[in-house]
């Protein structure tokens, strides 16, 4: 099973994706958690007490100019555009109680749309996660999905964004949803947590909002991360 979590900043999509490997996990699965998202908190989420300590894959500058046959954080010149990465979950991974973990980092570059060795790499490392292992790979990514490609967008079983009673997280969602049909994901494969539900009102007014989306349920402002509070204790 492989799974994509998104929504915007501070909604508790984190939360959410560990809430999914924790249980995951309890549950006798080999689960591999991707941190895609730049503002990256997943380790944090999962109770590695000191983050920092896990180097994203993005900053690690001699791999990626191994496997990309370049000079990370130069401009122009070639590379290779399919780098081997089958062995990296395995070998640049962490491990937390049970679970590898790994931390794309982001890709600093000015303008959108950039063709670079770290862009390539993460992308191609994706791809080769959602489509080709055998294990629950449950992603946390950022409010966009652009380390989706068509191909590995399809073989997503679900994408989840996480939105709240708001104008902007709702704003969010729709944008993620008109991403997810433009690179090929059905409207199937999308669906949605409501999140930070205070009274029937915010619930009703999600439902009002994105009608036509399947939610999988809703939490209370306390409920996720007394949740998972509770798993890591």
């Amino acid at each position: 099973m492989k799974i994509a979590v998104s929504g915007k900043g501070g909604v508790g999509k984190t939360t959410l994706a560990a809430l999914l490997i924790k249980y995951f996990r309890e549950h006798g699965k080999k689960v591999l958690a991707v941190d895609a998202d730049p503002d990256a908190n997943l380790a944090v989420a999962l109770g590695v007490a000191d983050p920092s300590s896990i180097t994203p894959i993005s900053q690690m500058k001699d791999l990626v100019a191994e496997r990309t046959e370049s000079n990370p954080g130069s401009m122009g010149g070639m590379f290779k555009l399919n780098p081997k990465v089958d062995d990296i979950p395995e070998n640049y991974s962490a491990s937390v109680d049970g679970v590898k973990l790994m931390v794309m980092g982001g890709v600093k570059r000015g303008g959108s749309g950039c063709v670079c060795p770290e862009s390539v790499l993460l992308r191609t490392l994706i791809t080769h996660l959602v489509l080709f292992r055998d294990e629950v790979v449950v992603m946390d990514m950022e409010a966009g999905i652009e380390h989706l490609g068509r191909a590995t967008a399809k073989s997503v079983d679900k994408l989840i964004v996480v939105v709240e009673p708001g104008r902007r997280s709702i704003e969010t969602a729709q944008h993620v949803q008109q991403l997810a049909h433009d690179i090929g994901i059905s409207m199937a494969q999308v669906v949605l947590v409501g999140s930070k539900i205070r009274n029937a009102a915010d619930k009703e007014y999600l439902l009002a909002n994105l009608a036509g989306y399947t939610f999988l349920g809703f939490f209370a402002v306390q409920e996720i991360g007394d949740n998972l509070s509770r798993m890591q204790s």
